[in-house]
């Protein structure tokens, strides 16, 4: 038996219609009918899943999940989000695991982009 990847990400929020739109206009998710869409993951794409404990601040405490997006060209990520007036979080962080930058949702969701080094 194997792990073949994630079947989804799931969660209540309050305005199903006005996320379901930020999240169109913020990242080109277009939400079916049924308040949801597919990502198939390009060849090189990694999932993670990483712990962390409840006193972590790598994001808020109140979240208890915080979704990462691996992308491509994070600068481009960040002139979009200026351009429709998405602030970052904090200020870029390069590693020797990528680059990384964080944006909120409208319910303040830390949501981290992921540039991972090639």
């Amino acid at each position: 038996m194997k792990i073949k990847g994630f079947g989804g990400v799931f969660w209540r929020t309050k305005d199903v219609v006005s996320l379901n739109n930020w999240y169109k206009e913020t990242f080109g998710l277009s939400m079916g009918e049924w308040n949801g869409t597919i990502i198939k993951p390009d060849v090189d794409n990694e999932t993670i899943f990483s712990l962390f404990k409840e006193d972590s601040d790598y994001f808020p405490e109140d979240q208890s999940v915080m979704l990462n997006f691996q992308v491509e060209n994070i600068e481009a990520w960040m002139e979009h989000f200026n351009n429709i007036g998405i602030p970052l979080l904090k200020q870029p962080e390069k590693s020797e695991y990528g680059t990384f930058i964080w944006i909120a949702d409208p319910e303040g969701r830390w949501i981290e982009l992921w540039e991972k080094s090639s």
